[in-house]
């Protein structure tokens, strides 16, 4: 497995992007540090090169705004 990692953000390892890349050739791209869809924004460079992307996992970071959590109740009693 090879990893390759980006620093995005002002401060050192802050935001990172990192690349993963199995025996098989599949990659799997992963962002720490971001908050709201801006993670999405700052990897698009990388799927850019990599091409057509399979499937997608958001984190419940992708969710956050700023320090902001947002939170959902669904009332699952009638």
């Amino acid at each position: 497995m090879h990893c390759i990692c980006w620093n995005r953000g002002a401060l050192p390892m802050t935001k990172q992007i990192i690349v993963d890349i199995d025996d098989t050739g599949e990659v799997r791209i992963e962002t720490t540090g971001f908050t709201g869809p801006v993670c999405l924004e700052e990897s698009q460079f990388i799927k850019d090169l990599l091409g057509h992307e399979t499937s997608r996992c958001l984190t419940p970071m992708f969710y956050q705004q700023g320090n902001v959590v947002k939170k959902q109740h669904i009332n699952l009693c009638g």
